[in-house]
């Protein structure tokens, strides 16, 4: 699952693993690195990543992404709301033995 939302110039987005047996995997595959890469059309600053392994989750920071934020931003996603989606679209490597007795 994913959420994503802004605070001024920062997007703001959370990955949940629906097993927490994939959250190595989101360690390992979704880094600040990919992420960055991933988001390089947008972001103008950093990435920083969060983990949260209580509820195997990330949370990302994304700064001067959103061309200004709110009513400065000429983007068309100026409060960051479908990033979220964007970062679910990277194609990661998953662990055959992993996916076997998934609950997806």
């Amino acid at each position: 699952w994913g959420r994503s939302g802004d605070k001024g110039d920062m997007a703001n987005i959370g990955l949940i693993c629906r097993d927490p047996k994939f959250y190595p995997v989101i360690l390992k595959e979704v880094t600040e690195e990919r992420v960055a890469r991933h988001f390089r059309h947008l972001l103008r600053g950093s990435v920083t990543r969060y983990e949260l392994p209580g509820v195997s989750a990330v949370n990302f920071l994304l700064t001067r992404s959103l061309g200004g934020g709110g009513l400065a931003s000429l983007n068309i996603d100026r409060q960051g709301k479908t990033y979220a989606q964007v970062l679910l679209s990277m194609h990661i490597r998953v662990p055959a033995s992993a996916l076997s007795s998934s609950k997806l």
